[in-house]
């Protein structure tokens, strides 16, 4: 039977996950509830995000994966996307010392095609800096979209078959799974969007296939330690069985 959906927590202690992946949402309507422009949101978002990355790490917590920038946030205005890309630019250029210090290790998963020079130079360089780091793995999903990833997989794999180079028999999930961006990181266990809306909104539709959801009523520059505990608390009363009948534990 193939694992290519196997789960990071599998025979391991299932009320602590190992993987958790935030959709980052309601920058926006944090600015607006208290009369602030958006930007002043997304700044806030990004002072969140530190306090979150720090709470990870002290949780024990392998891999963090965040929804940063979706192919979908080209519809919004122009202006929203330059403020968008500042702050990324910015947090790379003033965290990155600090993460690769700490131990984290960068990985970005998207597409990068017609970036902006700078933009795509900076994510290359989070990476490569911190490529040998050991603790927590932080996943950055920029210009993100899992329609598109899955798509992009099976062009990859029709590609070879065409070219000869396999069989359209030798394709199984567990294949595909390794043609997908996410790539050697385990499928998140948990799952937490902000904000209080319940939707994937195009984020890892099929690595999430067995993850737990938490959907948290805050907007995203409110979230912090307390709030990832309590997001882990409900996943730790979670009976997670994977299609069988009873829940995995411990091995």
């Amino acid at each position: 039977m193939s694992n290519a959906a196997a789960p990071a927590t599998e025979g391991s202690d299932r009320s602590s996950p190992a993987h958790v992946a935030i959709i980052m949402d309601g920058n926006g309507r944090w600015a607006a509830a208290r009369g602030l422009p958006r930007a002043e949101g997304h700044r806030r978002g990004v002072e969140a995000l530190r306090r979150v990355v720090r709470a990870s790490d002290e949780l024990g917590i392998r891999y963090l994966t965040i929804f940063s920038f979706s192919s979908e946030n080209w519809s919004r205005p122009a202006s929203e996307i330059s403020d968008l890309f500042g702050l990324l630019r910015r947090f790379i250029r003033n965290d990155l010392a600090t993460l690769h210090r700490d131990g984290v290790r960068v990985r970005v998963i998207g597409e990068r095609h017609g970036l902006e020079g700078d933009i795509a130079s900076l994510l290359k360089e989070a990476e490569d800096l911190t490529r040998n780091n050991t603790k927590l793995t932080l996943v950055v999903a920029f210009n993100y979209g899992s329609r598109h990833e899955i798509a992009m997989a099976a062009q990859r794999l029709a590609r070879e078959v065409a070219e000869g180079k396999r069989t359209a028999d030798s394709i199984t999930a567990e294949l595909l799974d390794q043609s997908l961006d996410t790539v050697g990181i385990p499928d998140p266990d948990l799952i937490i969007r902000t904000s209080g809306e319940q939707r994937l909104s195009n984020f890892l539709m099929w690595q999430a296939a067995y993850s737990e959801f938490v959907f948290v009523p805050m907007h995203w520059p409110d979230f912090d330690k307390a709030a990832l505990e309590g997001a882990i608390a409900e996943y730790a009363t979670r009976e997670r069985r994977f299609g069988g009948l009873v829940a995995k534990t411990a091995s």
